[in-house]
């Protein structure tokens, strides 16, 4: 094993003594793996406030199992609190730092295997991309996803609502009584927000990758069912320990990866899985790119929209309604009936089974069933969760749903027949606007806003931007641009939730603008959204090159993105360009800014 090197020999007797100081380590345990649990307890995430229950709690269980814990925790950020203010330009750098902290203390300690506990943010990828460089039996067990809340008339919110309130009550259309309403029932428990935005579409990825038990996409951070995928999970990774694999770089294939991608698409998951599905392929040593991300995007049908991306008639289901309508394993299983052959089922997962087996082991309906209510909350909520008091009583809001027949789960998972679309729920775009690629929620899109043509409206960063759209320079027919907000110019690619939310809270915008950005966008953002623009503004990009007025041709179905200006007339504008002084020039941001790479190859850091 390899913490044979620290705990055994005449040599080590140093090394034993400091393990015996911590409580942790006996002489008993010398022929046993040593297991590190890799928290990530940050108690002002509500993704993260019970973390440090769960981190016990899965600590015992490795002692159960036969294996020897020992825990740390990362940092976290939590993008909802850090939006909107210069807090935001820190969330993405924080990804590398948590890779690189996990690399030194599982490097360190010679632990020979891991099992991470993220959930949230930039706290998944940099646990992943971690686990793919040091290449030991890792497994991911995440904290779960939040309860959707209930407003005091019965209207289910989550976050999301809670960033539109903000407009709407600028304007007028809600009063005070209102917007404390949705504020007080948006998050009203522990747990990944309860859409499908970033945290929640990775850590339903790490289904599809292989690196996680099936269910810990969508079991409820509250259910008492999340307590046995714990379990199971601790004694999952001291087996994987004591036989030494799989490791991760014989899960993390690009079959896996294409597996990740495909649910990807057919949920209409955040657009940020593809700036973190880059960097930890390249971690991984897996060639993968956004060609490749849109070439699966064309093979795969959009089968499921969760929020912000609005179903039929304009509903809006929650993570919880997914795991009642069956859970990843069954929005899989319709991508394996409906398109055989599309999904590599023979990639290995860390069950020890391929993703083929997992699925129909766990799949609902290949035994005739379309509705589940295990890995629901019920009134009597984990002991090893956090919830408010305007958490519903009677536990997750689907509950209620399900008694009254108010939930329809073949339309919240639908067949291929019956898919949104025949595409997948993210497109990549090319042009002359975004020569390495753009990247764009269609889940997301009305489809009026599929195509569109209009003049720029540029701003020079999100907080002018923020400014401008709600003293009215943005008018209907406009195309936002929002430009130096990429990995290196904010830097830190900042997300736009509070200037898409703006747009899509207003009427007469929210169906008739478009926001282009070299920045990203929040995985709760909706509308005719354009990221990831590469090359970036300040990487001398075309998207710097734009004047006021520069007409825009965005068409998604086409996959194009570009400008109407001919290449003499960009090349005679970019005679003219100068690259702007870097916003930071000491703190870690400064660093970020001189080794942060393009956001088409996932913004990871480049030092050779």
């Amino acid at each position: 094993m390899r913490s044979d090197l620290i705990k055994k020999g005449v040599e080590r007797a140093p090394h034993r003594s400091l393990l015996k100081g911590t409580g942790n380590f006996h002489d008993g345990d010398l022929n046993k793996p040593f297991i590190a649990v890799v928290n990530s307890f940050v108690d002002i995430i509500p993704g993260h406030a019970h973390l440090d229950k769960v981190g016990y709690f899965i600590k015992e269980q490795v002692r159960a199992a036969g294996g020897v814990p020992f825990i740390f925790n990362t940092i976290g950020i939590d993008d909802g609190i850090a939006m909107g203010h210069l807090g935001m330009k820190f969330s993405l750098p924080s990804r590398e730092l948590i890779a690189d902290c996990v690399e030194s203390m599982i490097e360190a300690h010679r632990f020979d295997a891991m099992i991470c506990i993220p959930n949230c943010d930039k706290i998944v990828p940099g646990m992943m991309m971690a686990a793919a460089r040091c290449n030991i039996p890792m497994l991911f067990v995440s904290g779960g996803p939040m309860e959707a809340g209930k407003t005091q008339d019965g209207r289910s919110v989550d976050l999301i609502n809670a960033f539109y309130a903000v407009t709407q009550h600028a304007a007028g259309e809600l009063d005070d009584q209102a917007l404390a309403d949705i504020e007080n029932h948006a998050c009203p428990t522990c747990g990944s927000c309860s859409g499908m935005f970033t945290a929640n579409s990775m850590n339903c990825l790490a289904e599809a990758l292989g690196i996680a038990l099936p269910g810990n996409g969508t079991i409820l951070a509250t259910s008492e069912d999340r307590r046995q995928l714990y379990a199971d999970a601790a004694k999952r990774i001291v087996e994987l320990a004591l036989a030494d694999g799989p490791k991760p770089r014989e899960i993390l294939t690009r079959a896996a990866f294409d597996n990740a991608m495909m649910l990807d698409m057919a949920m209409g998951g955040s657009t940020n899985t593809v700036l973190h599905i880059l960097a930890i392929a390249r971690e991984a040593g897996v060639d993968f790119t956004m060609k490749d991300i849109d070439d699966l995007s064309l093979r795969t049908p959009n089968i499921c929209r969760v929020a912000p991306s609005a179903g039929k008639d304009g509903r809006l289901y929650h993570v919880e309604d997914v795991q009642a309508a069956g859970g990843i394993m069954t929005i899989l299983g319709e991508l394996v009936r409906g398109k055989p052959g599309l999904l590599h089922e023979d990639a290995m997962t860390v069950t020890g089974k391929t993703l083929g087996e997992n699925i129909r082991e766990h799949d609902i309906r290949v035994r005739n069933q379309t509705i589940r209510r295990d890995g629901l909350s019920t009134a009597k909520r984990s002991e090893l969760s956090v919830y408010t008091e305007n958490a519903e009583v009677g536990g997750a809001a689907v509950l209620d749903d399900l008694d009254h027949n108010r939930f329809d789960p073949l339309d919240c998972i639908r067949t291929v027949e019956q898919a949104y679309s025949p595409e997948g729920g993210l497109s990549v775009l090319y042009g002359n606007l975004a020569e390495q690629g753009a990247v764009v929620k269609t889940a997301g899109v009305d489809p009026e806003m599929l195509r569109h043509s209009g003049p720029a409206v540029i701003f020079e960063s999100q907080e002018q931007a923020c400014a401008g759209i709600l003293a009215g320079e943005v008018k209907p027919g406009d195309v936002v641009v929002i430009r130096y907000e990429g990995p290196k110019g904010g830097p830190g690619m900042q997300e736009m939730l509070a200037p898409t939310s703006y747009i899509k809270s207003t009427p007469a915008l929210a169906k008739t603008v478009a926001l282009i950005t070299d920045g990203r966008f929040s995985g709760g953002t909706a509308g005719a959204c354009i990221g990831h623009v590469s090359p970036e503004a300040a990487a001398g990009g075309t998207i710097g090159l734009l004047r006021p007025g520069d007409m825009i041709d965005i068409d998604i179905p086409g996959r194009t993105l570009s400008v109407r200006l001919s290449d003499g007339e960009l090349a005679e504008r970019r005679q003219h360009w100068t690259a702007p002084e870097p916003r930071y020039k000491t703190g870690y941001l400064a660093k970020y800014t001189a080794m942060a790479s393009s956001a088409s190859t996932g913004a990871v850091l480049q030092w050779s």
